[in-house]
């Protein structure tokens, strides 16, 4: 029987293969971006999931470094856990995302940051979504997180889904699901995502506030934070590659500008002319200090895509254009010294982060593979499963 179960899981790796590597795929989701095919669920493809959580051996990693409580809770998951309950409700996500992306892309980089960041503290719980009470500071109002944006997106997918099935897909789910259906739409891979996530009552504003990584620490540093949650280099590596799109805030990098370590004098790894235009974008006077701001609020009727962006100054990450494809221009930016962060210009001091920018630059199916696979790790870190956690009404209020 062994040989059957090894035999069955080598296919499953195979189609995930083809279909993350697959060149027509690609061009024809770009040619016709209002058409997105999705396989219909089988009793197979229902299942797909968890049978890789079950034999996480050919992962390198999956799961590793996560309690049993923990990959319990990920191994309860389930592939269309809507289908009857609120089979409607997907089919809801897809659309939402695609409308708001034909009319602002910046939805995208917003969800798929929105999730990281809710996912790496105390795990893929919706947290980051709850608002201030007074008896609780929320996540969404600490330093790190005030240039989050996405919250109004996550509200009106809730709100319909509400309409049509109350109290029953989960503000996590939600998250998970619309953040792949962003990158989906900004050229980046498709991964599967089992569903019956359940929602935090609590948020974990002290958590957010000092174990987030910091877009200016060394490479100990982002080792030892992702580590933490259980990444090895190489998907550290491949899950940066995120920053492929979306706008890099002055305040986050300005001091590498001017006064690098204190020293008055410009972080000498950057590339000159990168240098040139990144001072050209942000001026000295940009504060490096960031005042709270928290989230707006928003309506099913009435959405504000303002929300989506910033008035500050900031570097975007795709300036080249998406034509060059999600992750490639990343990793030869740092190749060539020009990474906006100086915790993403790290990747290159390291042996073997460094093989793998190398390794990701020159093979953009790699890139995409092992990006798939990482996101399916993070989207399944620490999840509340029944009887844990809730379902909320609202996804910034608890129930």
């Amino acid at each position: 029987m062994d040989w059957i179960k090894k035999l069955s899981l080598l296919t499953v790796l195979l189609c995930i293969y083809i279909a993350l590597t697959n060149p027509n795929a690609d061009t024809m989701r770009k040619n016709s971006p209002s058409v997105l095919w999705f396989p219909p669920p089988s009793r197979f493809t229902r299942n797909l999931s968890s049978r890789l959580m079950s034999w996480p051996q050919p992962y390198d990693g999956y799961l590793n470094g996560v309690d049993s409580a923990t990959r319990d809770s990920a191994e309860s998951l389930e592939y269309d856990y809507y289908r009857e309950s609120c089979p409607q409700a997907e089919k809801i996500i897809r659309e939402t995302v695609r409308q708001i992306y034909g009319v602002h892309s910046g939805v995208a980089p917003a969800l798929l940051r929105l999730v990281f960041h809710d996912c790496f503290i105390k795990g893929c719980d919706a947290s980051v979504l709850l608002d201030s009470t007074e008896v609780m500071n929320a996540e969404k109002d600490t330093p790190p997180n005030e240039t989050l944006k996405g919250f109004d997106v996550i509200d009106v997918i809730k709100a319909e889904i509400e309409e049509v099935c109350p109290s029953v897909v989960s503000c996590a789910d939600i998250l998970v699901l619309a953040a792949r259906e962003g990158l989906l739409m900004a050229g980046g891979p498709f991964y599967p995502l089992s569903t019956g996530r359940r929602d935090s009552t609590h948020s974990y504003a002290d958590l957010a506030t000092y174990q987030l990584p910091s877009p200016y620490g060394d490479l100990s540093d982002t080792i030892a934070s992702f580590g933490s949650r259980g990444f090895d280099e190489r998907e550290i590596v491949n899950l940066l590659g995120a920053h492929s799109i979306g706008v890099i805030h002055c305040k986050s990098f300005q001091s590498r500008l001017y006064n690098f370590s204190g020293t008055n004098e410009p972080d000498p790894s950057l590339d000159a002319g990168f240098l040139d235009l990144m001072r050209s974008k942000c001026s000295k006077s940009v504060s490096a200090s960031p005042s709270l701001s928290p989230a707006p609020s928003s309506s099913k009727s009435s959405f504000d895509f303002s929300n989506l962006t910033s008035e500050e100054p900031g570097v975007v990450m795709n300036y080249e254009g998406l034509s060059s494809g999600f992750g490639t221009l990343y990793y030869h930016r740092l190749l060539q010294g020009k990474g906006v962060l100086y915790a993403d210009q790290q990747l290159m001091v390291g042996e073997e982060t460094g093989s793998w920018v190398r390794a990701y630059a020159s093979d953009v199916s790699l890139f995409r593979r092992d990006f798939a696979e990482t996101m399916m790790k993070l989207s399944n870190l620490q999840v509340l499963t029944a009887p844990n956690g809730q379902v909320r009404h609202s996804c910034s209020k608890a129930a």
